[in-house]
């Protein structure tokens, strides 16, 4: 691949917009050529990734295709190391006026879990995961999303997640308290954590 479309790759990310491209003169015969001789892919309408083994991960395309969604649930549950389980998707919260049709991607796979407006907000923190910088939810808002959705998660994910945030020397119980006021799961708090806190 030549320096010039290396270099643009890297100030992007490792991801580029067609529009990107055009900017810089690589028109669609080009991208033709580039995917057809296996040095480029496209990952979804309108984004490009360069193939080489330096190929950019798949938190670096989520954060790069998703800059607005926070990571959440089983993702934020695997970066705390609260479940053994690798999650099978990307758990991404995103506003509830987020565009359905974004997250129809083949690759990575991703879950999206549109948050209403009042709610989006709480917890959110930045983390580096593989060397990129993403939003997550933080220990708390994590925990208070469990409670809230423990009726659709496996149980035995729920149990190991509550179990590792009670040996969490980080764990912070008045955030816990303030985000479960705001989240509306006080009560879930009190039944499944109360002994312990």
């Amino acid at each position: 691949m030549e320096k010039k479309l290396q270099k643009l790759f890297d100030s992007h990310g490792g991801i580029l917009k067609t529009s990107e491209l055009l900017q810089n003169g690589y028109y669609y015969r080009k991208l033709q050529e580039l995917i057809n001789a296996g040095e480029i892919e496209q990952i979804r309408r309108g984004y490009y990734q360069r193939i080489d083994d330096n190929s950019y991960s798949e938190v670096a395309i989520i954060a790069r295709l998703f800059p607005d969604a926070v990571l959440c649930m089983e993702s934020a549950l695997d970066y705390y190391g609260y479940t053994e389980r690798t999650p099978s998707a990307w758990n991404l919260a995103v506003s509830d006026s987020s565009s359905r049709r974004r997250f129809y991607i083949s690759w990575p796979v991703v879950k999206p879990h549109f948050i209403s407006e009042s709610k989006f907000l709480v917890g959110i923190m930045e983390a580096e995961i593989e060397g990129t910088k993403v939003r997550i939810y933080d220990r708390e808002r994590t925990v208070c999303d469990c409670l809230t959705h423990r009726n659709k998660m496996d149980a035995e994910v729920f149990n190991s997640a509550i179990r590792g945030y009670l040996k969490d020397p980080q764990r912070n119980e008045s955030r816990l308290g303030k985000y479960a006021a705001a989240l509306r799961v006080q009560g879930k708090v009190r039944e499944v954590l109360g002994i312990w806190l």
